[in-house]
């Protein structure tokens, strides 16, 4: 058709269609809510896309390191997942439906246990949720509260299950109680590393056995491997296994929380096979979608409750969605996606340790897989560590039989973590502020460092718990030759960020 651009999309003449897309930007404030963050800190207008690519209206084109959040694992409409959604689009089959099996149903839930750790593929039920990842985590819930009668959660501090102000308590309200979560470089008990670890784990084993802790008997616990929104904070693989065991001794269903990590982001196709947990329930969405809005949770047989007339609430038969999903599942497992997400990621990892060597406000760099995480400091105060230097973590223990082991013992996938009340390798107490001395967070630089990646065509994203941390989601397509220009423009975004002044900065 004549007249009709590169950066038109189909609203009318060219003219007409570009003073449309211009006045987007300034109608958005006016028409949406407040709290539409991405659209406030990257404002790109996007009317095509391919890959790890993103052509705004403007005609930029962008690397897209954010993946919709993690929704793209094969990025932006691959041929895969646009030939899948063609053939229902020319198949004439509903498009929706309201919990009735379809064949697009069935392909997609064969495609899903095919992936599943096998200890739960044997055993599952697949229960689609609204499309929303905060439906999956309601309905796992549900199933646990249901199962057990009781109506308490344990979870972890930094969770953003669902991404809701708070996700864990919005199935039936309250009870739930937040444990610490393991890390290295803002260790709640100040020590970090294995020992930090094991206090956590005591934490939660002491809570649970204390007849005069105040924790009534819980329903369950949730977890996520990897926390996403927390700040891209891996667990240490032997800490998971132990809360594995915590909840199974004592008959406590495990969840884990799949949304960001799930379909191999992290280099296993489910992030808890790194440890090889096998939880009683997982809860996906997301990627599982294949960029199209879907959730759904998978769980032991054992558990389930429902009678007859039960209903789980909101649209859930969205057949695109799954269709999409059941390529993409395909795609990722076929191809070994998974293992090229480890692979990558550990590269992508080494390089930015020389990132955080040269810039005093790099405090940590953290990530497992193909999430990554560069968490922005003051560069006043204290260092970071012993050395005055970064710390770098690479998503945890690398070693089974070494994991969490310290002071001379060995904490294997079966056995207790290592005591800790008495002395650490050098004769060094174990007390409170022992371990790295954090910097304060920088959410102010975090944000520069974002709006001087876009300048540059890059597109990442913040999170963490001062939103101080700058994350890395490329689709698990990307090339070795896009890696190297990502982390490019990201080097070169932390220096410009890092040399302007406060004065200097836009508003």
């Amino acid at each position: 058709m004549r007249g009709r651009g590169r950066g038109a999309v189909s609203c009318g003449g060219r003219r007409g269609n570009v003073t449309v897309i211009e006045g987007i930007p300034r109608r958005q404030p006016v028409r949406e809510p407040a709290a539409r963050t991405y659209a406030r800190s990257l404002p790109v207008v996007p009317v095509r896309a391919r890959g790890l690519t993103i052509e705004g209206a403007d005609g930029r084109r962008y690397l897209d390191c954010l993946s919709g959040a993690g929704t793209l694992p094969l990025g932006h409409n691959h041929p895969v997942v646009l030939e899948a959604v063609r053939k229902v689009l020319d198949s004439g089959a509903p498009l929706h439906v309201l919990g009735v099996a379809t064949p697009v149903e069935d392909a997609f839930v064969a495609e899903l246990v095919r992936t599943l750790p096998p200890g739960l593929a044997r055993h599952a039920r697949v229960e689609f949720c609204g499309p929303a990842a905060r439906d999956a985590v309601d309905a796992a819930l549900r199933l646990v509260r249901a199962a057990s009668g009781r109506p308490g959660i344990l979870a972890f501090t930094g969770a953003h299950h669902g991404a809701a102000a708070d996700p864990v308590g919005s199935a039936s309200g309250a009870g739930t109680l937040r444990l610490p979560y393991p890390q290295d470089y803002r260790c709640p008990f100040g020590i970090g590393g294995p020992q930090g670890a094991e206090l956590a784990a005591r934490w939660a084993e002491s809570l649970l056995d204390d007849p005069l802790s105040g924790l009534p008997r819980p329903a369950g616990m949730i977890v996520e491997a990897v926390q996403g929104e927390g700040g891209v904070l891996p667990a240490p693989d032997a800490w998971l296994r132990r809360m594995r065991r915590i909840t199974a001794e004592r008959s406590l269903p495990l969840i884990a929380d799949e949304i960001h990590t799930g379909v191999g982001r992290t280099g296993a196709f489910w992030a808890v096979q790194h440890s090889g947990v096998t939880p009683d329930v997982m809860v996906l969405s997301d990627a599982i979608g294949g960029s199209l809005p879907l959730s759904a949770i998978v769980y032991r047989d054992d558990l389930a409750t429902a009678r007859p007339g039960d209903r789980a609430p909101g649209p859930r038969g969205n057949q695109l969605a799954m269709a999409a999903g059941a390529a993409t599942l395909s795609y990722v497992r076929e191809n070994r996606l998974p293992e090229r997400a480890a692979d990558l990621g550990t590269r992508m990892l080494s390089r930015l340790r020389a990132l955080a060597d040269a810039f005093p406000c790099v405090g940590e760099v953290r990530g497992r897989g193909l999430m990554i995480g560069v968490e922005l400091v003051r560069e006043e105060g204290a260092g970071a560590g012993a050395s005055g230097g970064a710390v770098v973590s690479g998503g945890g223990v690398t070693s089974e039989d070494a994991a969490l082991a310290f002071g001379g013992g060995v904490a294997s996938a079966d056995a207790a973590l290592v005591p800790c009340g008495g002395v650490v390798p050098g004769d060094a107490a174990l007390a409170p502020g022992s371990g790295p001395v954090p910097r304060p967070a920088a959410p102010e630089l975090a944000a520069a460092v974002q709006r001087e990646c876009l300048r540059r065509g890059l597109i990442v994203g913040l999170g963490g718990r001062h939103a101080s941390v700058v994350r890395l989601l490329p689709p698990l397509t990307i090339t070795d030759e896009q890696a190297t220009a990502v982390l490019d423009r990201l080097a070169d975004a932390v220096q410009a960020a890092a040399l302007r002044t406060p004065s200097e900065e836009a508003p």
